[in-house]
């Protein structure tokens, strides 16, 4: 069975198999090539599921091993299809413009995202309302700006495990960013991308929206189904805790009972301790005629 939902049929039907014109494609890509028609190259769809079958199985470990999985999504055909699967599956995304040290300079981007939330503790207490009109504009403005680029991330209190990219080429900077800092990348590239800057690269046509949808989808049911496995394996731990600790608690309970019985039985043929201290019955005169 394979891991992924999306058959040859639907990433045919999506067009994920168009790639660029011929004049534009990266010789790096002619293993994922299958020929080309009217100046345009065609992607081998069978290349396409394979590097999607891998992708997820990879997404699915980082995603059970409880790390963070960074969809990064800029282009105007990903922004809402990426936002809206990072959502369903609960891991952090970019979508807006990357920002340069995201990755590589995270301590300086919590502190922006705390400055954030000190302007929102400002708006919900309303003690904004102190200030002149002229500052609450520019609080309001400033929050907006930090809200739309790291909204994304502001739950992600580490640096993330892997990163899921459309389009690598558009997304050089997140990609050379996750190389300095040895985090492993699956993305969805088009043919005049270079596979060898990515770990993964699932081959694809990466304009069109349907197929940027089937890509972003397969890898959010993918950390769905690790999030499952690291449920279900837990649950297992502690079941088979609470069984180890339950039979300790026989095997104490019946070691205490057995002693008492030791304790309380007496050997067989056996005096006790008077008739020992009394001696040997005195014979009478009668008798010893």
């Amino acid at each position: 069975m394979t891991p992924v939902n999306a058959n040859l049929e639907e990433l045919i039907g999506a067009g994920v198999h168009f790639g660029h014109r011929s004049s534009r494609w990266n010789p790096k890509m002619a293993p994922y090539i299958l020929k080309k028609r009217n100046l345009i190259h065609i992607i081998d769809i069978k290349e396409t599921l394979r590097g999607l079958i891998t992708a997820g199985k990879v997404v699915e470990e980082i995603a059970r091993r409880g790390e963070y999985v960074l969809f990064v999504g800029t282009k105007r055909q990903a922004r809402q299809i990426t936002r809206k699967e990072a959502e369903r599956c609960g891991m952090p995304y970019v979508v807006e413009r990357w920002l340069g040290g995201l990755l590589t300079n995270y301590q300086t981007i919590r502190s922006r995202l705390q400055r954030l939330e000190e302007l929102e503790e400002l708006e919900r207490t309303g003690r904004i309302n102190d200030f002149s009109k002229k500052m609450i504009s520019s609080f309001r403005r400033e929050a907006r700006k930090i809200k739309r680029n790291l909204g994304g991330v502001r739950d992600m209190d580490g640096l993330p495990g892997l990163l899921v990219v459309v389009d690598p080429r558009k997304e050089d900077i997140a990609v050379r960013d996750a190389i300095k800092l040895h985090i492993p990348t699956v993305a969805w590239l088009d043919t005049d991308a270079d596979p060898e800057q990515v770990d993964i690269p699932a081959p694809a046509n990466d304009d069109a929206i349907r197929s940027i949808e089937i890509f972003t989808r397969e890898m959010a049911d993918a950390v769905l189904r690790g999030r499952e496995r690291a449920k279900v394996e837990k649950e297992k731990k502690e079941d088979d805790a609470k069984a180890a600790k339950e039979r300790e608690s026989v095997h104490d309970s019946a070691g205490g009972a057995e002693g008492d019985e030791k304790q309380q039985v007496q050997p067989a043929g056996g005096s006790n301790d008077e008739e020992d201290k009394a001696g040997p019955a005195p014979v009478s005169e009668s008798e010893s005629e």
